[in-house]
């Protein structure tokens, strides 16, 4: 036997349903991003080398301004932060859309 879902029992489970807040994400998102792309840079100055990052250096083709040197991983935190920032914000205001639809 099967029945089908009350007004109740739909409020009920969206209200249970814990929600995203989207500039809480992007914050979130954002540190992580740009210290995520900063890092890296460093890392790789540190370790050093006759060639240093070709591939991360490619970022450089999308973020200008940015390329594997120390300036460079200041820059990368900011592209890192704006990306970031844009993905969670991104992601949780989706999440929240399909968690409505119940």
């Amino acid at each position: 036997m099967t029945r089908g879902v009350t007004n109740e029992e739909r409020a009920l489970v969206q209200a249970a349903v814990a929600r995203m807040r989207a500039g809480a994400m992007a914050i979130v998102f954002g540190v992580l991003g740009g210290l995520g792309l900063f890092l890296a840079t460093v890392w790789l100055l540190i370790r050093g080398g006759p060639e240093i990052g070709p591939t991360l250096g490619l970022l450089g083709n999308y973020f200008p301004g940015y390329s594997v040197t120390w300036p460079g991983s200041v820059i990368g935190f900011g592209y890192g932060a704006l990306v970031g920032s844009a993905v969670g914000w991104s992601l949780a205001r989706l999440y929240n859309r399909f968690a409505d639809r119940g």
